[in-house]
């Protein structure tokens, strides 16, 4: 089973052009592999969602976004395929939560003055860097990264 084609609707902006080239480079990625035939299937499912569109162009950047995330979200969880930098940018927020925070109230409750919460910020997010990057040099090395990264 193929992948369909994304058509090019008629959009205004650039944004919305920006968008349909992301999806278009995500699938020529895709077609270059072998998917299982149910995988296909449901992205055959969100590309056909674009191509029936009949919405205005502000709406139509959404659903591509929230289309393109879709896939992304299938194929990470189905199949480990990921794009570049995707760990690096989903471990930047959580070393914020995870690490930052706690470490700054920490710093701040020990020292006496929570002015220092902010120290564990930039901390918790060099971890959260260097985590993801570790993650995505693991994905690479067992040929589960996809040559393309998404930029939102």
């Amino acid at each position: 089973m193929d992948i369909i084609v994304l058509n090019k609707l008629p959009v205004a902006g650039i944004l919305e052009e920006k968008q349909f080239n992301i999806v278009e480079e995500l699938l020529q990625e895709l077609r270059k592999r072998i998917l299982p035939d149910e995988i296909v299937e449901k992205i055959n499912q969100d590309i056909q969602s674009i191509n029936d569109y009949t919405g205005l162009d502000k709406d139509l950047r959404k659903k591509i976004k929230r289309v393109t995330g879709s896939i992304i979200e299938l194929l990470e969880k189905e199949l480990k395929l990921v794009p570049k930098n995707f760990y690096r940018n989903r471990w930047l927020a959580l070393g914020l939560a995870v690490f930052g925070i706690p470490f700054g109230l920490a710093m701040g409750a020990s020292l006496g003055n929570m002015a220092f919460i902010g120290i564990g910020l930039p901390i918790g997010m060099a971890v959260g860097i260097a985590i993801g990057t570790d993650l995505d040099k693991k994905a690479k090395a067992k040929g589960n990264q996809l040559n393309i990264e998404i930029i939102n």
